[in-house]
Formats: structure tokens, sequence, C-alpha cells
């Protein structure tokens, strides 16, 4: 374990953690809700400080990143923590319950990356900002050696460990659940502002990705799609916005969303902003002229990146533009 960053300690020695808005207090001997520090003695420490869950070389576009090296390998990893409640979680045994880990240092990780010849290290899975200490010093360390380094994350983390972990990430998926404020509250245990907040701040400082669960009955009207469309569209038309289906898992036995949802959703999207995908599901339009897992130009419509179940395939890139009518390429390559 080591000494954790953002807390402070209160008069009756317990903890208040101030990593997340949700302020945490643990008292003496106790572990936060997110099973990720412990209070002994008042001292805050990283309970999960190298503390690996999982370990697997991915595809980038497993995140989900579509615009950042597509069809590259990356090293993913993930802490036995998270700091949502999220009742349908699809990773709820590595996320929600004890599970066994492993002791993997920085410093080992990094150089299982580099023998893996992975493009970088995804911190993914579970909820890697609950990692924060060893997120921080594996990243720096990748950083020096290299690696791109990865979050594929819910964004509840408040602004001033959120400014200090910039420098040091170079692409993010953020999980933006619903523009309700009450499903965050009620329903995953979240703060709408606060990831909201999160996504404006790393807009300017890395490649970041949206990725939107929706959820039959619970965030799937027309006005909450459209409402985070135009929040989307307001901060960047060229931001890639993934729908994903949901199926029953977990805690919940709602039916799984139906493709005519998904679907709306995506054409909804589309109105106003440039790179729609849809996930979890293949939906081939009937026309044959698109498929909602590959990537278009927005000036002209040639196909740029073919994604498949055979694979991924650059076909309409060349130079970092588009080889038909030479609009410079949103990715990083």
């Amino acid at each position: 374990m080591q000494e954790a960053k953002y807390y402070e300690l209160l008069p009756d020695g317990s903890t208040k953690c101030l990593l997340c808005p949700h302020n945490c207090v643990i008292k003496p001997e106790k572990i936060s809700p997110c099973k990720a520090r412990k209070n002994i003695g008042g001292v805050l420490y990283a309970k999960n400080y190298g503390e690996c869950v999982s370990i697997a070389m991915d595809t980038i576009e497993k995140k989900p990143l579509y615009h950042f090296y597509p069809g590259t390998l990356i090293l993913s990893t993930a802490p036995n923590s998270c700091n949502f409640k999220c009742p349908y979680c699809q990773n709820s045994e590595i996320s929600q319950e004890e599970s066994s880990t492993k002791y993997v240092s920085p410093e080992e990780l990094v150089e299982s990356a580099l023998q893996e010849n992975s493009l970088g290290i995804a911190y993914t899975y579970t909820e890697p900002l609950t990692w924060y200490e060893y997120l921080i010093d594996t990243a720096k360390i990748a950083r020096n050696k290299g690696l791109k380094n990865v979050l594929v994350t819910n964004g509840m983390i408040n602004e001033e460990p959120l400014k200090e972990l910039l420098p040091y990430i170079d692409a993010a998926n953020i999980d933006l659940k619903s523009m309700d404020p009450e499903f965050y509250k009620k329903i995953v245990w979240g703060d709408l502002e606060t990831v909201l907040n999160t996504i404006k701040i790393t807009k300017n400082h890395w490649h970041i990705e949206l990725a939107n669960l929706i959820i039959p009955g619970y965030n799937d009207s027309p006005e909450l799609i459209q409402e985070l469309v135009d929040f989307v569209a307001s901060i960047g038309v060229d931001i890639p916005l993934h729908f994903s289906r949901y199926f029953p898992h977990y805690k919940f036995n709602v039916p799984p969303t139906p493709v005519e949802t998904l679907r709306f959703a995506g054409e909804l999207a589309c109105e106003k902003l440039q790179y729609v995908y849809i996930g979890n599901v293949w939906i081939k339009e009937s026309s044959g002229i698109r498929d909602w897992s590959s990537t278009y130009c927005p000036e002209c419509g040639n196909l740029l990146v073919n994604r498949s179940y055979f694979g991924v395939r650059v076909t309409g890139i060349a130079d970092g533009r588009c080889i038909k009518c030479g609009r410079k390429a949103d990715f990083v390559i």
C-alpha cells in the first residue's frame, strides 16, 4: 500500500477522501465504499496500489476508441474497485465484488507493455480513477518509455486531481451515462455535473471519445438522447460518440435495448455530429451504403476505416487525409 493523495484528516481520526465528489469520510481501520482506500491510524492509504485484477492484450477498438491508432493492440489492466454502483455493470465480478488480484509494480507493467510491442497501456474494465496513485506513477514511466496512456473511465473525479493527471494521458473514452442528474444519483451513485466538467476539461488536453449505454426505460427517451447529442455538439462536432446496446446483467433484468432505439439514437446524433457509432450489436443498413461501426469522411462520404468481424482496415486515409477529397482526417495515427 501507498499513502493516498488528496485527503484530509478529521479531528476524530477519520479521513475525508478528496479524489472524487463523493468526498467519503472513512473511519479508522475502515475501507472506502469504492474498495480503493483504507484509513490506518489516521493515514489514508491506496489499498489497491499495484493490485491488478486483470491484464490482457486488447484491440484499441474494444475500449472503444475508433480514432486513436485504429487497428492496434494495447495492454489493458484494471483495479478491483469502482466509485460507481451501476446495477447493470457488465464487469460487476471485478468492479463490485472482491476479486483476487496480483501485485504488479509500475515498472513491471511498463516492461510487459514493451515486451508485447503494445501501443501503450489502457487502464480500463473497472474504474481506473480509483487507482489514482498507481495510475499516475505508471503513466509517468510509460510516457518516458514512449508508450501511450489510455483511460476508459466514468469521469467521476474532482478537478484538482484531474488537472494533475492531465499531462500524462493521451486518450480517453468517457462514459456519459445520461443527461439526467437523477439517473446519476439514484441509479449509478454518481454526479452528472462532475462528469460533464471532466469532459469539458479533458477535451482540450486528450483525444476523447464518449460512450452512452442506452437502457430501455431509463435513459432512452428522445428528449434525453437529444440533450446528450446537443451537449456533445456544443463541445465538438468531431468528437466520436458511441451508443451501445444494453443487455441484462448483474442486478438488472430489463430486456435488451431494441435495435430500433439504437438506430433512432444514431440517426438523431448524425444530424449534428460527424462521427457516430453503435456497438454491442451489428446493424447493417439495407441500403448497403454504410454500417454503424465504420468511419466515413464527413466531407465526401468516402469510407475511411472499415471495421468488421474480420478486423480493422484503414482504407481511405493517406498522409493523414481522405484520399478522395483531401480533407484532414480526425484521427490520431
